[in-house]
């Protein structure tokens, strides 16, 4: 897998551009630190959001996070594989474990993410 076509947040969620949507979810050292994920709350589909709006929840056995929109936008599709089988994001967080598609209202947040080799850095030093 190539995660040098990732772009991530200072929060540890991930995103990927596809033909002007980002596709969001939480990185792989995300779901590392929350161990096992055992439930996931996703918003719905036509919300329009802001950037840094907490809009789902992730809960494992440890702890609940809020995950944050990366931008201001809309909510186009959201992983509904999820809602039965939250351990998707812990078995394939950039691929099967995505939250939620969202349509940015301005492409120009989406040059606000860093990269993977920042974000390893960001990592390492936490």
């Amino acid at each position: 897998m190539d995660l040098e076509k990732y772009k991530f947040t200072e929060a540890h969620e991930w995103v990927l551009e596809e033909d002007g949507t980002l596709v969001v979810g939480i990185s792989d050292f995300a779901q590392e630190q929350l161990n096992d994920i055992i439930f996931v709350e996703l918003p719905e589909t036509g919300t329009e959001v802001t950037a840094g709006q907490e809009v789902a929840t992730v809960e494992s056995t440890k702890t609940a996070s809020g995950i944050h929109a990366p931008v201001t936008g809309t909510i186009e599709e959201v992983n509904s594989d999820l809602e039965s089988s939250p351990e998707l994001i812990n078995q394939s967080p950039y691929e099967d474990g995505w939250l939620f598609k969202i349509v940015p209202d301005s492409e120009e947040d989406i040059e606000s993410f860093i990269s993977y080799e920042e974000y390893q850095k960001l990592c390492e030093e936490s």
